[in-house]
């Protein structure tokens, strides 16, 4: 029988009413007696990491969640991860960046509902989390909800209220789970190759500039004084604003000479960007070479920055870092 750590860190799934309204409260071991039937399939280990919202998560939390991981890898045989649903998808990648390679599987999930409540989501979605971590054909960081299974990065909240809460955002379902069983879509846990391996430093110093219009570009200015990088999501299949005022090319030109990144993506949230369809993308991208999150989330955009920019700062190495593909992050790179 499979060994399972449970990791709690707060979020709807372990809040109780206060006056002040839903605060975490249920503590670790608490959230696996409300599901004992997952004994039938694996024994359950708890460990209570912290017990926040998620809107406080921070890159801190992350690095605290595979750091927990790494110290009790060799004792389990997968983890799940007990998690508030507002910041759940940029946990999800950043832990895919944190923890990569791993033949463990690595279950991040939630609820819509505490789990102490009569009608909830929160017990299945354990319960499938536990199923999910316990099956030797599962591999690598998954979002586990609502009998989905999304790849980490690829993960996207959708719906504030609905138990269907989770997309996966240009990539298919990993595997669904009904009725006590597991449907893998995609199965290739054999086709792992390196070894697993740890991240340990994480930069936070990671912007984003969402774009409206009429939006003067001199906020980049104000920007770069505190951030190492800008993420920009433009309109459609990308590009800058130029308007008679001008300012965003003089600005990204500021941004580059300074050695800081400049990623640009879309606000759309299917299909991804292509900044070389029109010429407001097209010109700029190229002559600063701008990098470009296709069919990246926002969340693995940002999350893998992060991870990157912990590493290194060095224009070349950064770039080949963003277009390596982990995790099922990014697919399609037209002219990368």
């Amino acid at each position: 029988m499979n060994r399972i750590l449970l990791i709690a860190t707060g979020g709807t799934i372990a809040s109780k009413r206060s006056d002040a309204g839903l605060k975490p409260l249920i503590s670790s071991e608490e959230l696996l007696s409300y599901v004992p039937g997952a004994r039938q399939f694996c024994r359950a280990d708890a460990l209570q990491l912290f017990n926040i919202d998620s809107t406080n998560i921070q890159a801190d939390h992350w690095l605290a969640m595979a750091d927990a991981i790494e110290k009790h890898y060799q004792d389990y045989d997968g983890f799940v991860i007990c998690h508030g649903t507002d910041t759940m998808a940029y946990t999800a990648a950043a832990l895919s960046y944190l923890v990569q390679n791993s033949p463990k599987p690595v279950v991040i999930t939630g609820s819509q509902k505490p789990i102490d409540m009569e009608i909830t989501d929160a017990k299945t979605n354990l319960m499938d989390s536990l199923r999910f971590a316990s099956c030797g054909r599962s591999h690598g960081v998954n979002i586990v909800f609502d009998g989905k299974v999304i790849a980490g990065t690829r993960g996207k909240k959708e719906r504030t209220k609905s138990y269907d809460a989770f997309s996966s955002i240009n990539f298919p379902y990993i595997a669904s789970i009904q009725e006590s069983q597991i449907l893998f879509y995609l199965d290739d846990k054999e086709q792992l190759g390196d070894p697993v391996s740890f991240g340990h430093a994480l930069n936070p110093k990671v912007g984003l500039l969402k774009l409206i219009p009429s939006m003067d570009a001199t906020v980049l200015d104000y920007m770069a004084e505190h951030y190492d990088a800008v993420i920009i999501e433009s309109f459609g299949v990308g590009g800058l604003p130029n308007y008679e005022t001008g300012g965003y090319y003089s600005v990204v030109e500021r941004w580059i000479s300074m050695g800081k990144t400049v990623v640009m993506t879309t606000q759309v949230t299917n299909e991804g960007s292509n900044m070389s369809v029109y010429e407001v993308g097209r010109n700029i991208k190229y002559e600063f070479g701008l990098l470009e999150a296709y069919d990246m989330t926002l969340e693995a955009t940002v999350t893998k920055l992060m991870w990157i920019l912990g590493q290194t700062k060095d224009r070349r190495k950064v770039r080949e870092l963003f277009y390596r593909t982990v995790n099922r992050d990014i697919l399609w790179k037209a002219g990368a």
